[in-house]
């Protein structure tokens, strides 16, 4: 009887062992459950900032040793499978201190987040700005252009009372005009220009005649060349005058065209400036006779 009453007693005392050691292993194991989910969501609140938000990258690599150091603790509490309740209560402190570390992670999320947005409205507002500018400075620039054209255009010279005298030159310096073809030394061309537009200065003019043949009367010593006109393409000119000009003023242009023998029939002469042509005339040479 006492042996069965020690047996039994013995059993007892293990069975309460037994049952405390199981409880203890509920314990702990629930406990480490508990902060293997806080472990878990803070990871995944962790991995969702840094993967939608590329700019944090600068701003996790600042924490990251932090982060890392305290990820490894965490880590290697849980993965011991006799981590004492003190073990897990530090785990579970870390990871509050890790929960800090991404609140301050989500507050930069939603700081930056205004910022894009106040960048992205403010660019939106300056392209527009700068596509009304640009506009605006097309406009303006076309408009100068369009002026300027005009100014050039209208800065060409008018030209009036045009004359072309065939004249005879005598040995005592006199000159007589006359229509004989033969007896010509030179056409003296004679016109008037004036402009109000056009600034005080040099100006260009050219002279073209033509022939009663029809060729262009052109010659090295004259000066002659080709004459870009902004009507009647490429022309070839006679001789070319240089005028100075006063703004506003009519001035009279006289110019000689030489030669040692006159052709008869008309000549006809033609007066550019500015590439348009301002004046035109011809004059009829004879074969015989004397006029004057």
């Amino acid at each position: 009887m006492g042996t069965w009453g020690y047996f039994l007693y013995n059993k007892n005392q293990s069975d309460e062992k037994i049952q405390i050691t199981q409880t203890q292993a509920s314990t702990a194991m629930t406990a480490r459950d508990s902060v293997q989910l806080l472990y878990n969501d803070a990871l995944t609140r962790l991995d969702s900032i840094t993967g939608n938000n590329n700019n944090l990258s600068g701003q996790v690599s600042e924490n990251q040793s932090e982060i890392t150091k305290l990820r490894t603790e965490i880590d290697r509490i849980l993965r011991n499978k006799n981590a004492s309740d003190a073990d897990l209560r530090r785990a579970k402190t870390m990871i509050g201190q890790l929960n800090s570390k991404i609140a301050n992670l989500e507050a930069e999320v939603a700081r930056l987040s205004g910022e894009n947005q106040f960048l992205a409205s403010s660019n939106t507002q300056l392209t527009q700005e700068r596509e009304v500018l640009q506009t605006n400075l097309q406009t303006t620039t076309a408009e100068k252009e369009e002026l300027a054209q005009t100014v050039d255009v209208a800065s060409t010279f008018s030209a009036s009372n045009i004359q072309i005298r065939p004249l005879n030159e005598k040995r005592s310096g006199k000159e007589k005009e006359t229509t004989t073809a033969r007896r010509v030394d030179k056409l003296e061309i004679a016109f008037d220009v004036e402009n109000r537009v056009a600034r005080s200065g040099p100006a260009d003019l050219y002279v073209i005649v033509t022939a009663p043949d029809g060729r262009i009367i052109s010659d090295p010593s004259m000066g002659s060349g080709l004459l870009t006109t902004r009507t009647d393409g490429d022309k070839q000119f006679t001789f070319r005058s240089t005028l100075d000009y006063e703004q506003g003023t009519r001035k009279t242009v006289k110019v000689p065209l030489r030669q040692n023998d006159f052709q008869t029939g008309n000549y006809k002469i033609e007066i550019y400036q500015n590439g348009f042509k301002i004046a035109e005339g011809i004059r009829s040479l004879k074969k015989g006779g004397l006029f004057g």
